[in-house]
């Protein structure tokens, strides 16, 4: 039969998932400890043996292997912007939608200071944006001068005001920079273009990083090393969500992916005010949106989710009003032993606390608000983000909502809630689980074949039921 192999080189575990493409099965699923220090085949080469054992006596011919990778951090990348809530906001927004970790969102013009820091941390592309098309073009001048003078020779991604497109391009050809130019991800005010910028650090990704972050082996194995893993899940929401050609989506959804270090939130929804009265404010939502909380994490960053949540919550989660657990030590040993396994109900009880603040807070910073003015004429009411009130789904993945016995309870974390009535966050959705970690492929399998990747979402995607609510 002929097969898919997609493998997705995680920070943590290498996932390979075999799909058998006529009859739209997933014939298989393995993982193992992903390898980056020494040799990043030596973990793929044991998934692959367990994989190899469940297709025993079955006639498979792989005829594509495609990847996405996170592994050694994944895509880490810089903004550069000109006003922080604009031009700087929307560089932000197009790198997270590629994929990427943005370490920090830089505005206005650089200061040397902020060249030696950029220069010195550990990144993979700078995203150079700044003005709308036909505005202040000396921001971003200036900002590629001091990146050319400061030696930061990184790939460049250039997305801003296409007015200082050439004299850019002359400066970065003459000292020997990797650059790329497209779209401005901001051509007018409050308008966000980053489709292309996206696009266009995926390119760079697969030409450039992929070599740096030693997957250079695996690329004699693979047809291609297609995008970062977040990127390939955003592509399984968005395909999904909308559907393809052949297949309808289920549309609107919000998947929330808890891992060791990060928590990240994919929503694929236009997000206008679902309330009659109710004015949009700020920048425009990009449609398909991805958040990263780097403090929202079950073993990384255990103690900075603690931190995050104050005590309070992750007691009122655990029902612990004695106060009997000791909050720190729990997260400082989980934060030390990173590939930790709960072995008692105590342990895997303390996980899903966390789990439900991660999805609460995650959610929380992800989905808009809702304020209201006084003025002589009476109050107005602005949003300001996202509004998911009417979300039709919510998807859960990630180790501890797959292995959970009640995960849309910890997904229910993130609904909408009396107490924080101003959050726009969803009201009555349906409850999803990748149980089988299918979404990064499922993205990988859209770009060659979207249909199939919608159907075999459809199919494997659990619903699972609220215990508490009955639904």
């Amino acid at each position: 039969m002929n097969a898919y192999l997609l493998l997705d080189f995680g920070s943590t575990y290498t996932k390979l998932t075999a799909v058998d493409i006529d009859n739209e099965e997933i014939l298989a699923t393995a993982k193992d400890i992903t390898t980056i220090e020494d040799d990043i085949m030596i973990g793929f080469n044991k998934a692959y043996e367990k994989l190899e054992k469940q297709l025993e006596g079955k006639d498979v011919n792989f005829v594509k292997k495609l990847a996405c990778s996170s592994a050694a951090g994944g895509l880490k990348m810089v903004a550069i912007g000109l006003v922080p809530e604009l031009t700087a906001e929307a560089a932000k927004r197009a790198a997270l939608g590629a994929g990427a970790r943005v370490l920090k969102v830089y505005s206005y013009e650089l200061t040397k200071d902020e060249i030696e820091e950029i220069r010195n941390s550990d990144l993979d592309i700078v995203l150079l944006a700044g003005g709308t098309n036909g505005g202040n073009k000396q921001c971003i001048l200036h900002n590629a001068k001091m990146l050319v003078e400061g030696n930061v020779n990184l790939p460049v991604v250039v997305a801003g005001n296409k007015s200082a497109n050439d004299e850019i391009r002359e400066l970065f050809k003459e000292a020997g920079f990797y650059f790329s130019i497209t779209q401005n991800v901001m051509p007018q005010l409050n308008t966000l273009n980053v489709e292309p910028a996206r696009e266009e650090i995926r390119k760079v990704f697969m030409e450039k990083i992929t070599d740096a972050k030693g997957l250079s082996n695996a690329e004699s194995f693979v047809n291609g090393i297609l995008m970062p893993t977040p990127a390939a899940v955003l592509k399984a929401a968005r395909v999904l969500s909308e559907g393809s050609d052949e297949e309808e989506g289920i549309g609107d959804l919000v998947i929330i992916d808890i891992g060791g270090a990060t928590t990240d939130v994919h929503s694929i929804a236009v997000g206008e005010p679902t309330k009659p009265g109710v004015n949009m404010k700020g920048l425009e939502e990009p449609y398909a949106k991805r958040t990263v909380e780097g403090d929202l994490g079950m073993r990384y960053s255990a103690v900075s989710l603690w931190e995050a949540a104050g005590s309070r919550k992750l007691r009122a989660y655990l029902k612990d009003e004695k106060r009997s657990i000791n909050l720190e030590e729990k997260c400082r040993y989980r934060n030390e032993n990173i590939r930790m396994v709960p072995a008692t109900e105590e342990d895997v009880k303390f996980d899903e606390a966390m789990a439900k603040v991660a999805t609460e807070l995650s959610m929380e910073r992800h989905c808009g608000t809702i304020e209201s003015i006084y003025t002589p004429m009476g109050a107005v009411y602005n949003q300001v983000g996202k509004d998911l009130m009417e979300i039709k789904y919510m998807i859960g993945t990630g180790g501890v909502l797959v292995h959970s016995k009640n995960p849309a309870d910890i997904l229910r974390a993130g609904n909408f809630s009396k107490e924080n009535p101003i959050s726009l966050r969803p009201q009555h959705p349906n409850y999803l689980l990748d149980k089988t970690y299918i979404l990064s492929a499922m993205g990988l399998l859209a770009h060659d074949y979207p249909d199939k990747a919608v159907r075999i979402m459809k199919k494997y995607l659990i619903e699972v039921c609220n215990h508490q609510e009955g639904n």
